[in-house]
């Protein structure tokens, strides 16, 4: 008996199976993955999740603006269909207690401006009246000019035409200046606020290719009368900062070469700047069962006049 073998030809078998075998791996995955994440997720943030896509919570407005619907999008405009732009999950404090917040907050801060700005009064009053009693100094109190700025207490001495407080080109001041600045300095003494140092001087240029210029030299000068005032007892921890400004912020505007643009600045800054009041003060404005208010990140207010660590010296 014979036997034929019949050879059927390939046929290529289809990798459909290969596709499902994918998705169901990856259903398996987003399934461990889903299960994970209801695991580590707290109750509270559960229900934050829960509320945000719930179409009768408060959170979504009836507005129809931007993206709309139950989801309630952001608009580039001020309103949109979302009542609230914080994310949900995070608790956000009560409106009432913040305004209450801001209001004694607000009403502190006011009694610190009142007392501040009465002290600031009383030192300018006192400084122009030892200006005056000294009859070394009393011809140069027209070389004083002192206001209240926004910064705080602003004692200016500026050269008059004939009455230089430093030689020319020169940080070595005349002995005049020293007084001047040693009986401010006795004045000011006992006042709690930083002070701040600074040199000007005119538009007067030094000759071209100069490595010394009027940078240097209203810096020098700021320099050598922050130490006369801390020799006369200032103690250290009260400067703030020593700077040198050169011709960029002239006394006569209209008039860059006026003696009057050479000048030193003593600031005795606001303690606001220096010293602001804590978010944690209004606490306790608050009632006992009532939480602590903290002001949001973006509104702490900052200190521009922060000390930097370490020592300038200048030449």
């Amino acid at each position: 008996m014979d036997i034929q073998i019949v050879k059927l030809p390939y046929t290529h078998r289809g990798g459909a199976w290969k596709v499902a075998y994918a998705d169901f791996v990856t259903a398996m995955m987003a399934f461990f993955l889903l299960m994970w994440l209801l695991n580590v997720v707290t109750e509270e943030q559960k229900n934050a999740i829960s509320d945000y896509f719930s179409p009768s919570h408060p959170m979504v407005s009836n507005n129809v603006s931007g993206a709309g619907g139950v989801m309630g999008g952001l608009t580039m405009s001020p309103e949109g269909s979302m009542a609230s732009q914080k994310n949900p999950i995070i608790p956000q404090q009560p409106t009432q207690q913040r305004k209450r917040g801001a209001e004694q907050k607000s009403k502190l801060q006011q009694v610190r401006e009142k007392a501040e700005q009465k002290r600031f009064e009383d030192a300018a009053k006192k400084i122009k009246d030892a200006i005056e009693k000294n009859p070394e100094l009393k011809e140069l109190a027209k070389n004083v000019i002192i206001d209240i700025t926004s910064e705080g207490l602003r004692i200016q001495i500026i050269d008059k035409e004939g009455q230089p407080m430093f030689p020319s080109g020169s940080a070595r001041m005349f002995n005049k200046m020293r007084l001047l600045l040693q009986q401010i300095t006795q004045v000011t003494l006992d006042m709690p606020n930083e002070i701040s140092v600074r040199g000007h001087t005119d538009a007067t240029r030094y000759k071209k290719g100069a490595t010394y210029t009027n940078w240097e030299l209203s810096a020098d000068r700021a320099n050598a009368s922050r130490t006369v005032i801390t020799e006369a007892g200032m103690p250290a921890e009260r400067i703030n900062n020593v700077m040198g400004k050169a011709d960029t912020e002239p006394f006569v505007i209209d008039n860059p070469l006026d003696p009057q643009n050479r000048r030193i600045t003593l600031l005795l800054l606001k303690e606001d700047i220096t010293n602001p009041l804590p978010p944690e003060d209004d606490a306790e404005y608050l009632d006992e069962d009532e939480d602590p208010i903290s002001l949001p990140f973006e509104d702490m207010p900052v200190n521009p006049y922060r000390q930097t660590p370490g020592r300038v010296e200048f030449p």
